[in-house]
C-alpha cells in the first residue's frame, strides 16, 4: 500500500510541476542578417550605391570588386569616422570566411547600427560560386 501511495504522490507532484508556469525561453537574435553570395551579387548589379561593403578580413588577402572599404574587424570602432552617420544606413560586412565580419557586425550593433548585413560563408563562397575577385598585387 505505500508503494502505492508513493507512485500517486510522486505522478501528482510530475502533472503539478508540468502545470507550472515556464519562464519565457530568451531567444537570441543576430544584429544582423546573414545574405548569400547570390543575394550581394544581385544588390551590387540593382543597387550598388545604396550600401556600404567593407572587407573585414586581416591579414588583407583581396576584396570583391566594388569594396567600399577595407577595415580590420578587430578595429572597426576606431574606424567611427569612415562609417555612416546614419545609424540606419545598410552596411554588407565580408571577409574571408564570415567570422571576422561577424564580430565586425556586432560591434557596430553595439554602436547603434541597425542596418547591417554579413556575407554568409565570406569570399571563399563568393570565389567558389565563380564571383570576380581582386586579390592583392
Amino acid at each position: 500500500m505505500n508503494k502505492l501511495k508513493l507512485a500517486a504522490f510522486l505522478l501528482f507532484v510530475i502533472v503539478l510541476a508540468s502545470c507550472a508556469p515556464q519562464s519565457p525561453v530568451e531567444v537570441s537574435s543576430n544584429p544582423y542578417i546573414d545574405i548569400s553570395v547570390e543575394t550581394l551579387a544581385g544588390m551590387m548589379e540593382e543597387r550598388q550605391d545604396s550600401f556600404l561593403l567593407i572587407n573585414t578580413h586581416i591579414p588583407y588577402e583581396g576584396d570583391i570588386p566594388g569594396t567600399d572599404l577595407s577595415i580590420p574587424y578587430n578595429e572597426i570602432t576606431a574606424y567611427i569616422d569612415q562609417l555612416p552617420a546614419d545609424k540606419n544606413a545598410e552596411i554588407v560586412l565580408y571577409c574571408r570566411s564570415d567570422n571576422m565580419s561577424r564580430t565586425a557586425a556586432e560591434e557596430l550593433a553595439a554602436l547603434g547600427y541597425t542596418n547591417l548585413k554579413n556575407l554568409d560563408g565570406g569570399f571563399i563562397d563568393w570565389r567558389d560560386a565563380g564571383y570576380p575577385f581582386e586579390t592583392a598585387p
